[in-house]
């Protein structure tokens, strides 16, 4: 019997422009379709870094040219990386079902989450988004926005946001109905449309990114699903990465993870929130269990022949 499955495609899966992204689509919906064809259940999720900032960009610029033009909330420019990555992913998954003889809809669903306005995050944003700026252009933006700005490695200043985390998925019934459907749904993507409620039934868009690891396991938990497949750059977790003594990890209890978080192994902004993601979906239930790997190995990961595994000790 199949098993409903979350997957997170990393930034690796969806290029840095236009033409990378629609040619990154149609190696990703290869290792998707794969997944499709054994039988299960799919929700794809990932990340919108390049395209979220692209748009940023085309928004600043167009400003410049027209400087009474409103200014586009963070949360819009979210909803619009969502449709246009789901346009080339649905694209490519849809034609590699059918090179195969699958005839399985594929859906695209803008996806709310919700944070807490009072998530400590807001009052120390740390998240670049959007294009370098020299000092004094960004100290502008700052007095006439009041946008946080800071220094970014050495090559500029930007403008940073908050990453609050995930308190819940909106859109999680409708998700549920296309999944019971027979449908594979793409959703969360760059980790939701991040937003607060606002009096009894409104939802109103923040300036924050939420990483896309944490809002997976999240929509994971909240779909039921067996297993959360974090796809990454490297086919299995480390310890003392890239050291003389660098350890390749086969298999994880979220106790052993939790260790190994606190020693410090994973990085900030990179392995460390897949990890995190990674005990708490393990955690959530019995028999929940998640796998991190290459893209390019997922079916293999699936199958029990690569990755690192993180679950529960029978």
């Amino acid at each position: 019997m199949g098993k409903r499955i979350v997957v997170a495609l990393g930034g690796n899966a969806l290029g840095m422009n236009l033409s990378e992204q629609a040619a990154a689509a149609r190696v990703t919906a290869k290792a998707i379709a794969d997944l499709i064809a054994n039988g299960h259940q799919v929700v794809i999720t990932h990340g919108n870094g390049p395209q979220v900032g692209m748009i940023e960009k085309a928004f600043a610029a167009y400003r410049k040219l027209e400087p009474d033009a409103e200014d586009v909330p963070l949360s819009v420019s979210v909803a619009m990386s969502q449709a246009y990555i789901g346009h080339d992913l649905q694209n490519a998954l849809r034609e590699e079902l059918l090179n195969r003889g699958i005839k399985r809809p594929v859906v695209t669903v803008l996806t709310h989450v919700v944070v807490d306005p009072n998530d400590p995050a807001f009052q120390k944003p740390t998240k670049p988004i959007g294009g370098f700026m020299t000092q004094e252009e960004a100290q502008k933006l700052a007095a006439e926005t009041g946008a946080a700005v800071m220094e970014d490695a050495g090559r500029g200043w930007r403008k940073v946001v908050a990453s609050p985390k995930p308190v819940e998925i909106i859109e999680t019934d409708s998700i549920l109905a296309l999944l019971e459907a027979g449908q594979v749904v793409i959703a969360a993507g760059g980790g939701g449309i991040p937003v607060v409620r606002t009096g009894e039934n409104r939802l109103e868009g923040v300036p924050a990114v939420i990483d896309k690891d944490y809002a997976t396991e999240k929509l994971a938990e909240q779909l039921g699903a067996d297993l959360l497949v974090i796809l990454t750059a490297v086919e299995k977790v480390a310890v003392n990465f890239n050291k003389p003594d660098q350890k390749w990890l086969s298999e994880l209890s979220p106790a052993q993870a939790r260790r190994y978080i606190e020693e410090g192994h994973f990085a900030p902004g990179s392995m460390l929130p897949k990890v995190e993601a990674a005990v708490t979906f393990a955690e959530s239930a019995p028999e929940r269990t998640v796998l991190i790997t290459l893209l390019e190995k997922a079916g293999e990961a699936v199958a029990g022949l690569t990755g690192t595994i993180i679950r529960e000790p029978d």
